[in-house]
């Protein structure tokens, strides 16, 4: 699949809610059936995303992994490049480092809230991204603080900065300063136009070469529609709360996996460069054959 770029990558996300030991198994089977990239997740109390993309990179050979996304409120900028900096010198060019502002209540919960959000990620960026390559960064921010400090071991090879956001403000933001953006699930064609509009006026302002926009999706192979609509409900309702839309505005993949072409073609006629699944309910696995079967070209 990989090998085709007249459309999107395609990755799948291995869902906070499945027990660890079961990602080196999919990871494997991602990397064995061509999908292009494997996503993990970085939820409070769930998973860390620096150990879980270290697992599926060493289980593979060519596929490549996202962070999706580690909170820049919860990592110290110099700690999070040392840890990147590894898993991209022994992997180089496999890994994407998606970063982000992090769920307010957990930022909360743990006592990593900052006041200065929006600085606070720029800053992790910057100075994450000069670490990362090598240089001596010396950073004096409004959140964030590197005084004359160099990584040992760069990375071989500087692996994209992205970021997880949503606000209009932070789009810019990232278009600005990152190397892509990631959009949440439940964005549709709409939302994805709707975002590039901050974004592209971000990258106007910016100096990055360029810009990957990834659109994470639900996913529920089903071949009643009904029936896949019923098992993806809750998640549904409990990602429009926290979008702030209502159910029926929250895009999603349910049903046969005969449909799925299409509505991937239309996130990439939208802007998306990447598309990551996240199957929903049981056998996640059995989805993702039956998805990489149907998007096979």
């Amino acid at each position: 699949m990989s090998e085709d770029r007249t459309g999107p990558r395609i990755g799948f996300m291995f869902d906070r809610g499945r027990p660890p030991e079961e990602l080196p198994g999919y990871a494997a089977l991602l990397d064995e059936r061509g999908a292009d990239d494997l996503w993990v997740v970085e939820d409070l109390g769930w998973t860390g995303s620096i150990s879980a993309a270290a697992l599926a990179l060493a289980g593979t050979r060519r596929l490549r992994v996202g962070l999706g996304i580690a909170p820049v409120a919860l990592r110290n900028a110099a700690l999070l490049a040392m840890e990147v900096g590894n898993l991209a010198r022994v992997h180089p060019g496999r890994l994407v480092a998606g970063v982000g502002h992090g769920v307010p209540e957990w930022m909360r919960q743990v006592g990593a809230e900052h006041a200065g959000k929006l600085a606070m990620l720029e800053e992790t960026i910057v100075a994450v991204r000069g670490l990362l390559a090598g240089d001596e960064v010396v950073l004096h921010g409004r959140e964030v603080t590197v005084d004359g400090l160099r990584l040992v071991h760069p990375a071989a090879v500087v692996p994209p900065i992205v970021t997880g956001v949503v606000r209009p403000r932070s789009l810019e933001l990232s278009g600005r300063v990152a190397d892509g953006t990631i959009l949440a699930e439940g964005a549709g064609p709409a939302q994805v136009a709707a975002a590039l509009t901050h974004i592209d006026r971000g990258r106007a302002a910016g100096d990055r070469p360029g810009h990957e926009l990834i659109v994470f999706a639900f996913l529920r192979v089903d071949d009643d529609r009904d029936r896949a609509a019923e098992a993806a409900r809750e998640v549904v309702a409990g990602q429009a709360a926290w979008l702030g839309v209502e159910p029926s505005e929250v895009f999603g993949m349910f049903g046969p996996a005969s449909v799925l072409p299409a509505q991937v073609e239309a996130l990439h006629r939208a802007g998306a460069g990447t598309v990551v699944l996240r199957p929903l309910g049981a056998d996640p696995d059995g989805q993702t054959r039956a998805a990489l079967a149907a998007l096979a070209r």
